[in-house]
């Protein structure tokens, strides 16, 4: 006989929602910022709801910097993270909310075993922290509406906004995390169950038309 599938005992990790991202000089273009941040107040709302703990992460920069400066209106919370609820918040000023600060200790004290991770940037905060939780034994879910992104353009190239959202979550669903809709996520909060997650091999058995 198969074992029960246990529910997942969550936290949800709100990663830099920050004006730096909507009216400063890191503008998230994609998802919209109409988008992500309604999904990510339903979370934290729904969170709170279901007495999952709240995380707040804030990064700053010293005072003087040219984004996220300590003392700064742009490095602030953005006021619907602020309004509401939170069990921890917590300041980082590296990619990963887990590297240099105490969450990681603060999490397993509770018994955590599943981090939902919501917030910006998909690709910087979010995947850094999401690959970090993984290597450390969590299980980790990302709500792909409820993050978002801005292009890039360096010696290597260029991409939108629209390209390394997709590609970040495609890779992240490959095992590093479970990458959702708010509106799966909410449901299977509701139901007491777990995101599934895919594999590298399957992934790229699809792409070859051989899985």
């Amino acid at each position: 006989m198969s074992q029960p599938v246990s529910t997942p005992k969550r936290a949800l990790i709100v990663i830099d929602v920050q004006n730096e991202y909507f009216s400063g000089k890191l503008r998230i273009e994609y998802p919209g910022v109409h988008t992500s941040l309604p999904n990510i107040g339903r979370a934290m709302d729904a969170a709170a709801a279901a007495g999952i703990p709240v995380v707040v992460v804030q990064h700053l920069f010293p005072a003087g910097a040219p984004v996220f400066a300590r003392g700064s209106d742009s490095a602030e919370l953005h006021p619907e993270i602020a309004r509401r609820p939170r069990d921890l918040l917590v300041e980082k000023n590296v990619a990963s909310a887990l590297t240099g600060t105490p969450l990681a200790g603060w999490l397993r004290e509770r018994g955590i075993d599943t981090l939902t991770v919501i917030g910006y940037m998909t690709h910087n905060c979010d995947d850094s922290t999401v690959r970090q939780a993984h290597h450390e034994g969590w299980k980790v879910e990302l709500l792909h509406d409820a993050s978002g992104s801005l292009p890039y353009r360096n010696a290597i190239g260029a991409a939108s906004a629209e390209e390394i959202h997709r590609v970040f979550t495609v890779v992240m669903h490959t095992g590093f995390a479970a990458v959702a809709s708010t509106d799966d996520w909410l449901a299977a909060l509701a139901s007491g169950e777990a995101l599934p997650v895919d594999n590298v091999f399957l992934s790229n058995q699809r792409a070859l038309g051989t899985g």
